[in-house]
């Protein structure tokens, strides 16, 4: 069973769009590329870059943690952004 990821997204504007998937490759791909498949969101602002994402056992886990996500305030986002660099960089 694939595990599911709740990602954010950079676009274009430098606004945060965050969503859930079990392939974050493809769903970005979509996201660039396909008017179909591509949030009506990002249609508008791409590119769009993944710059954060985060692993989950479920569905259901995963979108509990995008909801939360998706209430906190940019700077909180913008906090998760920096300590994944942070713990890249170590």
């Amino acid at each position: 069973m694939n595990p599911w990821f709740v990602y954010i997204l950079r676009c274009a504007d430098n606004s945060l769009y965050t969503g859930i998937t079990t392939d974050t490759n493809r769903r970005v791909l979509e996201h660039n590329q396909c008017n179909r498949l591509g949030a009506r969101y990002t249609r508008a602002r791409r590119p769009v870059a993944l710059v954060w994402q985060e692993s989950h056992p479920n569905r259901s886990s995963a979108l509990k943690r995008e909801a939360a996500v998706k209430k906190l305030p940019r700077p909180a986002k913008e906090r998760l952004l920096e300590l994944k660099e942070q713990a890249l960089s170590e």
